[in-house]
Formats: structure tokens, C-alpha cells, sequence
């Protein structure tokens, strides 16, 4: 791969073109996104900002990155595109000689050394990871880091940069910040604070202006392998006009780096202090039990019956069990057996298809069914021995809702229905069945959802999700607390809660010493 120096005033690709000509499923499987000019040119101005002349792409997509750096004056570019499609396009519409652009795999490609580098990096799952076991094959080859099947192709991007940047080199990358809240994210953490290089996170809350298209948050990693710093800025921006003296600007918060956690959950750093929870008092809730998920099936179109369709199958009661297969169907914050049969009785997809034992003849063909459809060569059903037996999961006590627009949806679950992955169920230790009803008051109250939230990750257009870890990690009031609250308070705020869907002004008051800045 070879550098030639830039030329001032190349005329920018058009994306809207482009898109035109290749369509989305061709840009999915690529995991391209365009950076706008505004972000690019902060990202270069302080890429370059320790007076090294060279810059190095590892996902050149049409060269967004490339604009601003033409307008500085000898800067050598080097870059890397596994799309040979977007790189003809480039050539094309551009009419610039692409020499210096390799058409390469970055994940795929090892052994050299680069100076400073900005990245927007593809953005997909790992299960969708182009290469994936190679890829796999060669961080633990040249690493010895085994990525976590929950990884995506901006964190491994990310790494690889990490481990080949030069000395006294700047690093920016652009890239989905879920990373700073989640498991696999702890490796990434890692790497990032480990030198004390890591100089500033940004977090762009108008992810909106910055990619349109984009469903997950998104901010802009500043790293620094010329200096040390003994602390880290989290800063956060609401517009892309404020982006250029961000820096200028007091963090919202700047933390020791020997204080920073790879295991905790970084995304609160860009909250004020005072919007910390109070943590007198307070405990994991996973000191009373944990969240799981609900039931994959991995084909809900057949697996959830209505009572009708079960009828006409003519299955037996023994091979399917009541179950909530969609977080619409419930909505109230208390369900009950009442609720499940009102459900029955309007012919609501409420049963899984879950035989045990010998199969009826009847169940036997509706399997044969599923199979004329190809339920049985999905990704998780293809995976499953016999493919038609669904996980077990005995009726969850509590539901919290996977995904949220606004406030999350609680669930007491007085049924004896199971769910589907549309909500985490909760399965109470010996401690926890003591305080059942307890801690579904304190996640409806007002304090608790405010505390609470604080676990979940943000995505793009105000989309919320919780993962049962993140649930599982958050704070709730310890069993000294709960016992202030009498038998008869409870009982009277769950009648409340039955009647109006609210929690009572009593119990709201109750945990507001909890909250953030009291």
C-alpha cells in the first residue's frame, strides 16, 4: 500500500448517489454510515493537532474522513476498504487516482504499524461480521484476545487500531458508545485506559444530525499515544455546531483513570453529579435475585398460537402453556390470571407451542408444517435438538420490558404465564421472595424509574434497552429499607396501583430520599 499526498478541493462523493446506485441491503452488509463534514473535520483538526503530516483510514467507505484533511497542506493519506464496489464509486465520481487506498479486509490484516488515525467504522453485529471466524481466529493469533460472541465490528475495529497506532500518535474514531455499558464492552474498556492514553469521550446526544439512519448512540473516542493523562473528560454535546470548541469547554465529568472501572458503566459519566442516585441505603438488585430473558424461539410466528389456531390443529393441552408472546398484550402494571384468560377469550396469540413428552399425532403435524416453512432452518431453531421444543422457563414473578421509548414497562406478574423475549423475567432468590411486591413498587415509583434507567443503553431517537445484566446491576433499596414500609402500605399501594396504574403520592414520597441530589 502506498501514500501520496493529498489534493486540495476534491469534490465529495455523493452519498444520496451512491445509496441510489447500490440500495440498502448492499450498505447493510457493509455496515456503512457517512460522516458528516462538521464531525469529520473536528476529528482530523485534532488527529493532527500533534504536528504529524500522515493519517491513516481504516474504512475509507467514500472518504468522508479524507475532506478536511485536503485542506491541510502535506498530509499523506493512507486507507483500507474491504468494498471494492464504494471504491469504484469513489474513482469514478471523483476521477482521483485511489493508489493509496487498499482494497483489504482491516480486520483481516496484520503486521504493520500507522500514525495518527480516524475511523468511522462499519457498524454491524457480530453475527453478522463479514469474515467472522477468521476474524475471531486472527485477534486471538495476533492478541490473544477472544472477542465476545456480543461484539460488534466498531469495537473490533477499535482494538486493532489500539494495538497498531504509533508512538506519539492521535487516534479519533466515531463509533456506537454501547460499548461503554455492556460485557463485551469491559475488554474494550481495558484497552483504552490501560497506558493512560485516553484523553476525552464524546458523546454526541444530536446522533440524529450525525447519522440520520443510525438506531444507537454515538460519540467520538479521543486517544493520545504522545501523552499521558492521569485523568479521562466525558463530555457531551447537543448539537454538531457545539462540537468544535467542545474541548474548550468544562467536561461534564473528568475522572481519575485509576478510578475508572472497565466493569462498570461508563455512560453515567456524561450525567451531572447531581443526577447520581444517593446510594445510602441501596443495593445491586441482584442481592435479591437476577433478570433473565424471556423465551427465544427463534420463530414466534409459529411457536405463538392463538387459542383458535391451537383448536384447529387440534393439539393437545399438554403441548402448549400460556404465555405472553407480546409486550402489547399486556397493559396494566399488574397482570393477572383474570387479565391471561381475557386474553384467551379474544382469540390473542397467549400460547406456546412447547410440547413435552410423546407427540400427539396432531402435534406431529403441525411440526411437519413448521418444517414445509422452514421454521426449522432459522439461526436459533437449526441450533436446537429437537428444533420444536422451546426453552423452559417456569412464570416470572416480575417482567421488565427489553425495549422503551420514554418510561419502561414493569410488570407483577400474578399469572401463571411465561414470556417470550419481549420482556426479562425475574426469578427471586430466598431473599427476594420476601420482597417481591416491594421492589415492583420501588420500579414503578418515580425515584425508581429515575434510578433504574440509569442501567439501560441508549440508542438513537430516544430508544431504550436493558439487557438482564444491566437490570441486574441496579440500585435498589436494601431490606432494611423496604421493612419501614408496613404490610397494610403495601397491600393499600398495590390496590392503588390496580385501580389507577400509578403508584400512591404516600409510596412515591416514601422513595424520594433516594433520589439523585437528595
Amino acid at each position: 500500500m502506498t501514500t501520496q499526498p493529498l489534493l486540495k478541493r476534491l469534490p465529495a462523493p455523493d452519498s444520496a448517489a451512491y445509496l441510489e446506485q447500490v440500495g440498502a441491503k448492499h450498505r447493510k452488509h457493509y455496515g456503512q454510515f457517512f460522516t458528516p463534514y462538521a464531525v469529520a473535520d473536528f476529528m482530523v483538526e485534532w488527529a493532527l493537532g500533534n504536528g504529524s503530516a500522515s493519517l491513516y483510514d481504516p474504512a475509507f467507505g467514500l472518504g468522508s474522513l479524507l475532506w478536511p484533511a485536503l485542506e491541510r497542506e502535506q498530509v499523506n493519506l493512507m486507507a483500507s476498504e474491504v468494498d471494492p464496489t464504494i471504491l469504484r464509486f469513489w474513482a469514478n465520481s471523483t476521477g482521483r487516482d485511489a493508489s493509496f487506498i487498499a482494497n483489504e479486509d482491516y480486520l483481516l490484516s496484520w503486521g504493520r504499524k500507522h500514525g495518527n488515525i480516524v475511523c468511522n467504522p462499519p457498524y454491524m453485529r457480530f453475527q453478522h461480521f463479514l469474515n467472522r471466524d477468521a476474524v475471531l481466529n486472527a485477534f486471538s493469533e495476533n492478541l490473544g484476545l477472544r472477542l465476545s460472541g456480543y461484539t460488534n465490528t466498531a469495537s473490533a475495529f477499535l482494538m486493532k487500531s489500539l494495538s497498531e497506532i504509533g508512538s506519539g500518535s492521535r487516534l479519533a474514531y466515531i463509533m456506537p458508545l454501547e460499548f461503554l455499558n455492556t460485557g463485551y464492552g469491559k475488554m474494550v474498556k481495558a484497552r483504552l485506559i490501560d497506558g493512560g492514553h485516553l484523553a476525552a469521550i464524546i458523546s454526541l446526544d444530536c446522533e440524529r444530525d450525525v447519522f440520520p439512519d443510525v438506531i444507537t448512540s454515538v460519540g467520538i473516542i479521543l486517544y493520545d499515544a504522545g501523552a499521558n493523562y492521569s485523568t479521562v473528560d466525558f463530555y457531551s454535546v447537543a448539537s454538531i455546531d457545539a462540537l468544535r470548541d467542545v474541548l474548550a469547554s468544562p467536561p461534564v465529568a473528568r475522572v481519575r483513570v485509576d478510578e475508572l472501572n472497565p466493569a462498570a458503566k461508563w455512560l453515567s459519566y456524561f450525567e451531572p453529579t447531581s443526577q447520581h442516585p444517593n446510594a445510602n441505603g441501596m443495593v445491586a438488585l441482584d442481592y435479591y435475585g437476577r433478570f433473565s430473558r424471556g423465551i427465544a424461539t427463534g420463530a414466534n410466528d409459529f411457536f405463538a398460537l392463538r387459542p383458535s389456531e391451537a383448536r384447529r390443529w387440534g393439539l393437545n393441552e399438554s403441548e402448549y402453556i400460556p404465555c405472553i408472546t407480546r409486550s402489547a398484550l399486556v397493559r396494566k402494571p399488574v397482570f393477572t390470571e383474570e387479565d391471561y384468560h381475557r386474553l384467551v377469550k379474544d382469540d390473542a396469540p397467549a400460547l406456546l407451542f412447547s410440547p413435552k413428552g410423546c407427540l400427539s399425532p396432531q402435534a406431529e403435524g403441525y411440526i411437519e408444517f413448521g418444517e414445509a416453512n422452514g421454521y426449522h432452518q432459522r439461526f436459533i431453531t437449526r441450533n436446537r435438538t429437537p428444533w420444536y421444543k422451546p426453552e423452559s422457563r417456569d412464570p416470572a414473578p416480575l417482567f421488565i420490558g427489553v425495549f422503551s421509548r420514554g418510561d419502561y414497562k414493569i410488570i407483577r406478574n400474578e399469572s401463571n404465564a411465561v414470556s417470550l423475549s419481549c420482556f426479562h423475567g425475574f426469578r427471586p432468590n430466598l431473599y427476594g421472595q420476601q420482597h417481591i411486591d416491594h421492589l415492583f413498587l420501588y420500579f414503578l415509583s418515580q425515584t425508581g424509574r429515575q434510578i433504574v434507567a440509569r442501567t439501560m443503553r441508549k440508542y438513537g431517537n430516544a430508544l431504550g434497552k436493558f439487557e438482564p445484566n444491566d437490570v441486574n446491576e441496579a440500585y435498589v433499596p436494601s431490606p432494611t429499607l423496604f421493612k419501614e414500609l408496613t404490610e397494610a402500605d403495601v397491600l393499600d399501594a398495590l390496590r392503588t396501583v390496580n385501580q389507577t396504574g400509578c403508584v400512591p403520592e404516600h409510596i412515591d414520597t416514601f422513595f424520594a430520599r433516594l433520589a439523585p441530589g437528595s
